[in-house]
């Protein structure tokens, strides 16, 4: 059974009072009253109120203003209409200084009042089922899409949570494909910023002077095709996260104005004089080695120096292979869904291919590959020959035998049903590559082998010891 929504009406004229409780309660309404603020106070710690509507002019010390700012601040987003005898535009500004929805002077019309709540209502739901979604929306896709049991990506994962609610700028930087957007995105959206807007701009993608419109805007006339004022990513962003992808191939000049723009946290529009204030947290990334582009001159260092303040470096597929089977099973899952598909697996022949392929397009390649497969897949699950049948040249060349990684021979996914029991087989199995690797070029000193691997001295005891590693 529905709640009928809850009418709260603070009045002190008895009459009033309750002469709207049989209008409302006549239209399937729940009725609450209140001769003064604080009878309505103690309601509103008691019960559940949908709208409130209440007069300017009540008994006692506090008006009808001072409770509607009260009422807001236990609840902003409950509807209040305001009602007067004494109508003057000097209170009617005052009153939606303070939070009010609308205004309204006595006599009340009815038929008025009941068309203002109904509008109210409607739009108090539809903020309630915006920020439902919104949330079901980061807990669907941005904040499960990071999926790793590599322990240097954890160690990043670790890092970024610590920073994630302040504003420091962050530097990512990573092989094409390596998932550097879907990074920011969870930055973003799992930070104390996720209420605000994450804008992203390409800046490899735009000339100077459409660079310099989108990431400022500009004013009516300001070039040649202005035909109106344009807002900018920067002022779209504000309060929230700019995500600006391909960092390193924006010119000198471009680098000059966003330094001064992240210094001021203000900027001007292209053709524009007005100052515009914002609060903003930027996530750059780039593929390129930044340090390298400084040296040639093609990159500003006090501008490195501002966007890395936090920097991390996201590892190629290739070097967190032990990964490979949950990724390849979130996006056969993913992909499955989406066509109506039931595809549970894959084969062990394919398997071992992928774990010995280099992956040069990184996770980008990783699930074009597998959206292919999914949609030509007929059987229940994807074997070779699935492969082979796509017609894309990336496809057909992983196939194609490729240089294995280190000890690849020595592992038999043939041997796991499951592809949980093969990823947890996969992950042991690298990550024995990977202590025994840092231990040799440590030269078995075992406190710098644990700082290389990102973990601690004892961690790496305790790794030591479960696999039998001298």
């Amino acid at each position: 059974m529905i709640r009928p929504s809850t009418v709260l009406i603070v009045d002190d004229e008895e009459g009033i009072r309750h002469g709207l409780r049989r209008l409302f309660e006549g239209e399937g309404y729940e009725v609450l009253c209140a001769e003064d603020a604080g009878q309505a106070e103690t309601i509103g710690t008691t019960q559940k109120i949908d709208i409130a509507i209440l007069d300017v002019r009540l008994k006692g010390a506090t008006s009808g203003l001072e409770l509607l700012a009260r009422l807001k601040r236990e609840d902003g987003d409950l509807p209040v209409i305001v009602i007067t005898g004494y109508g003057s535009i000097e209170s009617a500004i005052e009153a939606m200084k303070r939070g009010a929805s609308d205004y309204i002077l006595k006599p009340v019309d009815n038929e008025a009042l009941l068309a203002l709540v109904r509008r109210n209502l409607e739009v108090a739901q539809l903020k309630r089922d915006n920020r439902y979604l919104k949330k079901e929306l980061l807990q669907k896709t941005y904040q499960r899409q990071i999926i790793t049991k590599n322990p240097e990506m954890l160690n990043i994962l670790a890092r970024l949570d610590s920073v994630k609610d302040s504003s420091a700028s962050i530097l990512i930087t990573g092989e094409s494909g390596t998932g550097k957007e879907v990074f920011a995105r969870y930055i973003h959206f799992t930070s104390a910023r996720s209420a605000g807007p994450f804008v992203s701009i390409n800046c490899a993608a735009l000339s100077e002077e459409l660079l310099l419109s989108e990431l400022f805007g500009h004013e009516k006339g300001a070039f040649t095709g202005a035909i109106e004022r344009k807002i900018g990513k920067f002022e779209l962003a504000d309060n929230g996260t700019l995500f600006l992808d391909e960092i390193g191939d924006m010119s000198l000049s471009i680098q000059a104005k966003l330094l001064r723009v992240l210094e001021e946290s203000s900027f001007e529009r292209v053709g524009g004089t007005k100052r515009i204030n914002v609060d903003i947290r930027v996530v750059a990334a780039t593929n390129h080695d930044l340090h390298e582009l400084i040296r040639a001159g093609k990159f500003r260092s006090d501008l490195y120096y501002r966007i890395a303040i936090i920097e991390i470096k996201l590892p190629p597929l290739r070097e967190r292979i032990e990964d490979i089977p949950y990724l390849a099973e979130y996006f056969i899952t993913t992909y499955s869904e989406r066509y109506k598909k039931h595809i549970d697996g894959i084969s062990p022949e394919v398997m071992q291919r992928w774990l010995s392929y280099r992956w040069p397009g990184n996770i980008r390649e990783l699930q074009n590959v597998i959206h292919q497969a999914v949609l030509l897949c007929t059987g229940s699950r994807i074997e070779a020959e699935t492969l082979l049948n796509c017609g894309d040249e990336v496809a057909k060349a992983e196939m194609e035998a490729g240089p294995a990684a280190p000890g690849a021979d020595a592992f038999e996914p043939g041997r796991y049903p499951s592809l949980k029991e093969l990823g947890e087989a996969a992950a042991a199995f690298y990550e024995r590559q990977r202590i025994e690797s840092a231990l040799a070029q440590a030269s078995g000193n075992k406190s710098s082998a644990a700082r290389a691997l990102g973990i601690t001295r004892k961690t790496l005891l305790e790794k030591l010891r479960r696999y039998g590693i001298c």
